[in-house]
């Protein structure tokens, strides 16, 4: 089974500890994005992974190519060139403060590419799935119809389309999310998201909910799952659910509906050390389940399970084992030492 995945490489720079912007001197970097943290991801689960994006042709685009070779990812459709790869700098909240993102994006590599960059034919005659975040399409209107052209591709080869709703007030608005992504919903099978993505990206709202106050009402969700299936036909539709307590203490599970059962995951009270790619690997734990013919309840308890421990890894990608996600999933939570 081959898993394609689409986006934009950045490197995320991070104060050290929890401080401040203004407070640091120096910066750890971390090389990533959402679609290659499910690239890795699945590499890393032992299936055939394989990223496309465009890297400029300087020892940055270098470094991030060689970060995604070393977790086995395929990188032989990457093209190279443009201006530069995008920086996302992250000040890590604790305790009542939240974290902090400033964007430095602009022109970067992948936002300037178009289709001919890439041989879309080739890139899916031996895929299985297509994994895109919603992310990408806002970065610019160059990449949204590089996403489209790349779904439409994708469809033409028989190939199943996931996306990750993933919306970012820092891009786009709520009216250029749902004019952009709406209709690419035509060529999607499983969509993932949280409550405020449904609500921003495709207009639909969870009832009696706020994730600010840690309320949730499972119910609302499951009607929206309901009228998004009817609407788009997704044939699974998942989405984790994040309370937040504060910015070191979060509350973790998540749901998963494929018309006919709605479950929900246990729940995972993390002590979190960097929330960042939690999103992304739920996505690759469902993704992982769905090509592997689990049923809906061990998908998405592999999915929370794995989405969790990522959680507790500093970095974009989840470098956790299958091993350590099973044994999770078991119900091993206490953190003993291994020896």
């Amino acid at each position: 089974m081959r898993i394609v995945t689409m986006g934009e490489m950045m490197i995320r720079l991070m104060p050290k500890g929890n401080l401040r912007f203004e407070q640091a001197t120096e910066f750890d970097a971390f090389y990533g994005g959402d679609e290659s943290i499910v690239a890795v991801s699945l590499a890393r689960f032992g299936l055939d992974s394989r990223y496309i994006t465009k890297l400029p042709n300087n020892p940055f685009g270098q470094i991030a190519l060689n970060k995604l070779r070393e977790q086995g990812v395929d990188t032989g459709f990457i093209a190279r060139g443009g201006e530069r790869l995008g920086l996302n700098f992250y000040e890590s909240g604790v305790s009542m403060r939240p974290s902090k993102v400033v964007y430095d994006r602009k022109h970067s590599a992948i936002s300037e590419a178009v289709p001919d960059d890439f041989d879309f034919d080739a890139v899916f005659r031996d895929a299985d799935w297509f994994h895109v975040a919603g992310i990408t399409p806002a970065i610019s209107d160059r990449a949204a119809e590089l996403v489209k052209a790349a779904m439409q591709a994708a469809k033409k080869h028989g190939v199943t389309v996931s996306v990750d709703l993933n919306y970012r007030s820092k891009l786009w608005s709520p009216e250029k999310a749902q004019s952009v992504m709406i209709p690419l919903m035509e060529y999607v099978d499983v969509c993932i998201g949280n409550e405020e993505d449904a609500e921003k990206v495709l207009g639909y709202k969870p009832d009696n909910t706020d994730i600010n106050r840690a309320a949730l009402d499972i119910e609302g969700y499951k009607k929206v799952f309901e009228r998004l299936r009817e609407r788009f036909g997704f044939s699974y539709i998942g989405s984790t659910l994040r309370e937040s307590y504060s910015a070191s203490d979060n509350g973790w599970s998540a749901l998963l509906y494929d018309g006919k059962e709605f479950y929900r995951t246990r729940k995972y009270e993390i002590r979190l050390v960097d929330r960042g790619g939690g999103g992304a690997s739920f996505a690759a734990g469902m993704i992982y389940g769905i090509l592997n013919g689990f049923d809906l309840k061990k998908t998405g308890e592999f999915a929370a399970a794995a989405s969790a421990l990522k959680q507790t890894i500093l970095g974009d990608y989840n470098l956790s084992t299958l091993d350590e996600v099973y044994s999770l999933m078991g119900g091993n939570t206490s953190g003993r030492v291994q020896r």
